[in-house]
């Protein structure tokens, strides 16, 4: 895969732009795509951005099988769902057009790095990282007016790797497509940018487990989420916070990594996240979060189990001062209540300022739309 041989032959019509006040997450696609084919007899083929367009595929393709199979699916449908499966992997990123009118990327090359990591342990084909994000950096050049005119609003950018073979054996595929498809979105929870969410907290399911797949971005991690995400909703709760093991391990935030900011069992202020022990997604906001902390220096900072009884002693002796998730598409999102066993546990994140999860909001929006100059971001234009 060479980002020099990218052949350009963008779309000659052109939908309007929407509303960047009304955007829905991932509901509405620029013009054109990025799409590179794979075979284990060729490799990589030139890659070509092109107008978007539908998927023509052999119904026996890998990714249709294995994990999350939606019935009914039609090739209008394809291009959203193919996302939920097995031999399905993903990337999510952004670009924001910052105050100066540049358009930048945030530390994109986390994104490769942890898009090659899931393309290994899928058994689908490796990439050069560098060259697939130059061409993802010239797609969104070409896209450069579906990025909003906001400084509340971004280009989602999804690229996507999937497994093409037409066959039902379980095995590694022979064949396999990357596209990059482009999506304008503002804030990710209809609450909106920077509302407390509720959370259910329930050990019968498990976002994952030691040895499987939890820490890389793979279709099926999500598919299975959503049977407990409805659940969470019917019982008047916005995300699932996910538990592992017999002690109630704190884990993740729905598709979100957490952060606990608290007063610890030797009374040091100390923020807290759980550590990366293969269940456990490596965000880029996260590492963000992490580095930023390091960098101020007020506090302890620590990769550490918490449990669930951990939690609920330290809100018994106020010593939890605020709990928030952090990604890609929601940056800092403050969590305000937890249902657990039947007890709606209250979270004092709104009363403590929140001082700790706006200042890392406000700061990693300061650079991704270049309010602060930083290394961490790449300009497109």
């Amino acid at each position: 895969m060479k980002a020099a041989d990218l052949i350009i032959n963008p779309s000659t019509t052109f939908k309007e732009k929407p509303d960047p006040k009304g955007l829905v997450f991932g509901t509405v696609f620029s013009d054109n795509m990025l799409f590179i084919e794979w075979s284990v007899d060729s490799g990589w083929e030139k890659p070509q951005i092109k107008p978007l367009e539908n998927l023509s595929v052999h119904p026996a393709i890998s990714a249709f099988h294995y994990a999350v199979e939606p019935r009914g699916l039609t090739e209008a449908k394809l291009l959203h769902m193919l996302w939920l499966n097995e031999y399905t992997l993903f990337e999510g990123m952004k670009a924001y057009r910052g105050v100066d009118g540049k358009i930048r990327l945030f530390r994109p090359s986390l994104n490769m790095d942890r898009m090659l990591r899931s393309a290994i342990r899928a058994t689908l084909p490796g990439f050069d990282k560098e060259e697939l994000l130059e061409c993802i950096r010239k797609l969104v050049e070409v896209e450069k007016e579906w990025v909003p005119y906001s400084t509340s609003a971004s280009l989602y950018i999804r690229p996507t790797l999937i497994g093409t073979e037409p066959s039902l054996g379980v095995k590694k595929p022979s064949r396999a497509l990357l596209y990059v498809i482009l999506s304008p979105v503002g804030p990710y929870f209809a609450t909106g940018t920077f509302n407390p969410i509720s959370l259910w907290a329930d050990p019968k399911y498990v976002r994952a487990w030691k040895g499987g797949t939890g820490d890389c971005k793979l279709g099926g991690n999500y598919g299975s989420s959503i049977y407990a995400q409805r659940e969470a909703m019917e019982l008047g709760c916005q995300q699932v916070l996910w538990l592992y093991g017999e002690d109630h391990q704190i884990t993740e935030v729905g598709t979100m990594n957490l952060f606990l900011h608290w007063r610890n069992e030797d009374g040091e202020e100390e923020l807290a996240t759980p550590p990366l022990d293969g269940i456990i997604l490596p965000g880029v906001t996260r590492q963000s979060i992490l580095d930023l902390a390091h960098k101020w220096g007020e506090f302890k900072v620590s990769e550490r189990y918490i449990t669930m009884s951990d939690l609920i002693a330290a809100l018994k002796d106020r010593r939890v001062k605020e709990m928030f998730g952090a990604g890609t598409a929601c940056v800092v999102c403050p969590i305000s209540t937890i249902l657990y066993m039947g007890e709606h546990l209250h979270i004092p994140t709104m009363e403590n300022g929140p001082q700790i999860a706006s200042r890392f909001l406000k700061q990693l929006t300061d650079i991704q739309y270049g309010r602060e100059d930083s290394e961490w971001t790449v300009m497109v234009s």
